[in-house]
């Protein structure tokens, strides 16, 4: 695609035009917000304004025209969201410096119509990539942000390989110095490494312990020579001195024939997940499956909702049907969906912003789009986690949801991580859902499909060794990714997992992987195929974890702890069937999550479950139940839909699959999958 440079001068934002090019897109501008006329520094939250008296030349070196804008915002909004969850409300913030590259680009745009991507150099900022991301959603363009949590070491190692020339033109961290000033990268490599080592300084300056400018890299036309500087020192002492170069006058120099140098690609996958891929054994397309001819359909529950703690959940949300089925358009099913779901909201003062995972079931996945495109209507900033898959909903039913709410207290309450940046990180969610929500330290990550993330496609030739290796990274990258957001300090445990998956015979092969894993390990694991999933992919992965964190009282103060979690297992048979076991809780935190998994249609086989000492309170307990069951043979379901109406109804969300499997049994008629908590532990 074209695309358009936002330049600080920085060596970042230039290496990560090198990406961008090597990625197939081409560069038709640049674009720049610096200080007015008279001033070299602002203390801005967003952007580099040192170098800026010798931005131009950079421009010139490109070959491209350079636009230019003077930043008259300040950082006004300041959280960890930009904008509003309310999409009636999710534009910019009057008077934030953000605006100020809404209106740059938006010039850009309408010199330069055919522009649909932006290059920014992001490495670890969330402030940044947020803000950044927002403008660009806006005025529909896609970032490209090919350094987006890369390992600093290794990037400062490639920049230097790939034949980038900067130097440092700021110094604001410890260990550095005036002295430091005009050096290169490659002679800064060194001491910045130690001093990484030493005080966990940033690499790349990420902590703004340094700002660079640089000369020379293998797109510019041109060499920056920096003729004549001038050292300004802000403050200079034992712990870190704060200085930088004015530029007062610079030159271009022309280039003889430019010597190649390759840009490095990092690998698409890394160990362990690597391994992952090599040990699963060979694979054979599954041939098509034909529609069930012995398909029966569960007597849907009511839409049902629950309220527990600070939880609500809403279960089963459909459509209504009569005898007569009213006409509706697909658009008409997804917005009479929403209402449903609005207003049950209301009744607990919480509304759609407040939702931290939504499902998604269709009739076919040749409905996404459409209803996707509804979907986005009703979502701003930071919308919920998702997993969307195709499922054998009885006519004329194309789409239910089950939806989890979460009513918080401060906006910090619950957070989200949502990058719609094109990386080498992980998939970006450009649609209107985020890759996780961390609310009450628990953690909903959205369905993660094998996607190539550099490009949103899948692998080719179609290999479910590649797919599952990448879906597994992908979570493991977006747990890492919510660590680093949040300041780290937790370990994180995975307390559920779904793996949805479209063939029968790839179920043994990805439970062999997940066993493996030891990620995975002793986390409930559900194994439930479905016709289609997202882009026609062969699995995704799904995950629920707590964070290991809770307060706890020490002395009569609230200390925040570690803590992990307990895992129950066991199984029990009757005349009847068989039902099987698996729960994750935590002692001290009532987070608790419950697989039950059971062959045989008689309700005594549930009933027993009330002499397991891990399920007693499965009733009082249970926020949410997702029931999985065979879409051949859900007569045997029914008890499970009485059993949870017994004392309290229950929310129920019947999702009907092909096959269902878990770690330790295949072919159940059905399973149960509740997430569960309790008003105070």
């Amino acid at each position: 695609m074209k695309y358009v440079a936002l330049l600080s001068g920085g060596k970042d934002s230039c290496f990560n035009l090198l990406h961008c090019a090597r990625n197939g897109h081409e560069l038709v501008a640049a674009a720049s917000l610096g200080p007015e006329q008279g001033k070299e520094e602002l203390d801005s939250y967003l952007y580099q304004t040192v170098g800026q008296d010798a931005i131009e030349f950079v421009g010139r070196a490109l070959d491209v025209p350079l636009y230019r804008r003077v930043i008259s915002g300040a950082a006004v909004e300041q959280g960890g969201e930009y904008g509003d969850r309310d999409p009636a409300h999710s534009g910019g913030v009057r008077g934030d410096e953000t605006e100020d590259l809404h209106e740059l680009l938006s010039t850009v745009k309408n010199r330069h119509p055919d522009v649909l991507g932006v290059s920014v150099g992001a490495i670890l900022s969330n402030y940044q990539r947020v803000r950044v991301e927002h403008v660009c959603r806006r005025l529909g363009l896609t970032p490209l942000c090919y350094l987006w949590q890369r390992d600093q070491e290794e990037l400062l190692s490639e920049m230097i390989e790939g034949g980038m020339e900067a130097i440092l033109i700021k110094v604001a961290g410890i260990g550095l110095t005036v002295r430091d000033l005009g050096k290169t990268l490659g002679q800064m490599q060194r001491p910045l490494i130690k001093l990484n080592r030493l005080y966990g300084l940033h690499v790349c300056g990420e902590g703004g312990e340094y700002e660079s400018f640089t000369l020379d890299c293998p797109l510019f036309k041109y060499r920056i020579n920096l003729d004549e500087v001038e050292t300004v020192v802000h403050s200079d002492n034992d712990f870190a001195t704060v200085a930088y170069l004015r530029i007062k006058r610079a030159t271009l120099q022309p280039k003889p024939d430019a010597r190649h140098h390759e840009v490095i690609i990092p690998p698409l996958l890394v160990e362990p997940f690597s391994d992952i891929r090599i040990s699963m054994p060979p694979w054979t397309p599954a041939r098509t499956i034909e529609p069930r001819s012995d398909m029966t359909h569960l007597n849907s529950p009511t839409s049902r909702h629950r309220h527990v703690g600070k939880w609500v959940a809403v279960a089963n949300i459909q459509r209504e049907v009569r005898d007569q089925a009213e006409e509706l358009s697909l658009e008409e099913e997804v917005r009479a969906c929403f209402e449903k779901l609005r207003e049950t909201l209301a009744q607990y003062s919480l509304t759609l912003a407040s939702c931290t995972n939504i499902n998604i079931f269709l009739s076919s996945m040749d409905l996404f789009a459409r209803v996707n495109a509804v979907y986005a209507t009703y979502f701003g900033t930071s919308p919920p986690a998702r997993a969307c898959v195709a499922a054998n909903l009885p006519s004329p039913i194309r789409v239910r949801l089950d939806c989890i709410a979460f009513a918080e207290n401060t906006p910090s309450a619950r957070q989200a991580l949502h990058v719609q940046g094109l990386s080498y990180w992980a998939p970006a969610n450009i649609g209107p859902y985020s890759q996780a929500i961390v609310a009450d330290e628990r953690v909903f990550i959205s369905g993660q499909i094998g996607l190539i993330p550099s490009s949103l496609t899948l692998p080719s030739p179609q290999s479910l060794a590649f797919e599952t290796a990448l879906a597994f990274q992908h979570v493991h990258r977006v747990v890492d990714a919510l660590k680093t957001n949040s300041g780290g300090g937790w370990a994180g445990h995975y307390q559920a997992i779904v793996y949805w998956l479209v063939s029968e015979d790839d179920v043994p092969l990805v439970r062999d992987a997940s066993a493996r894993y030891e990620g995975d390990s002793e986390a409930p694991a559900l194994f439930a195929v479905v016709p289609e999933l997202p882009k026609g992919a062969l699995v995704e992965k799904q995950v629920v974890l707590h964070t290991g964190q809770c307060d706890l009282e020490d002395d009569g103060t609230m200390v925040r702890q570690a803590v992990a979690p307990v895992h129950d297992t066991g199984e029990y048979s009757t005349l009847h069937g068989q039902v099987q076991w698996e729960v994750s809780s935590f002692r001290e935190t009532p987070s608790k999550v419950a697989l039950i998994c059971v062959r045989g249609g008689e309700r005594e086989l549930l009933d027993q479950l009330r002499n397991v000492a891990a399920l007693q309170a499965i009733h009082s307990e249970a926020l949410s139940i997702r029931l999985f069951y065979n879409v051949s043979r859900s007569q045997a379901t029914s008890s499970a839909v009485a059993f949870f109406n017994d004392p309290e109804p229950v929310p129920v969300t019947p999702i009907p699959c092909r096959h269902v499997a878990s770690r330790n049994g295949n072919d159940w008629d059905y399973a149960i999958l509740a997430i569960c908590t309790r008003d105070s532990i």
